[in-house]
């Protein structure tokens, strides 16, 4: 059974970082890709970053780009996500997803069969 499961989030002021891990079960990471996706309440869940099969190919949405850097380590079957300079817009609950759809979903949800139950973030100012 594949079981994702996220850690790392929690109150922060504007400018700082927060590390987010997901830990996997079930599968081989090294079969999936991944993503890290946000739902601010009010809103639709949208993706954050994304990452392939072999960690090489990666997709950021263009607000966090250059602030956010996601990881996946295959041999630990876990996925990062380092997070700076956060702002108070990066508020929201994050959730990991992989899918096995090919070899990369980007930003696109529905191509993510298994989902976290959600880590959440909040930047204050």
């Amino acid at each position: 059974q594949v079981q994702l499961a996220e850690s790392g989030g929690g109150s922060v002021q504007v400018g700082g970082s927060l590390r987010l891990s997901c830990a996997t079960s079930g599968y081989s990471a090294s079969t999936y890709y991944m993503g890290w996706f946000r739902q601010a309440p009010g809103k639709e869940r949208v993706a954050v970053a994304a990452i392939d099969t072999s960690g090489y190919r990666r997709f950021y949405t263009v607000s966090v780009n250059g602030r956010f850097t996601i990881s996946k380590d295959n041999a630990n079957n876990t996925l990062s996500l380092q997070m700076n300079s956060l702002k108070p817009e990066d508020t929201a609950m994050y959730y990991c997803a992989a899918g096995s759809q090919g070899s990369y979903g980007g930003p696109v949800t529905s191509r993510y069969d298994y989902w976290g139950q959600g880590t959440q973030v909040t930047v204050s100012s």
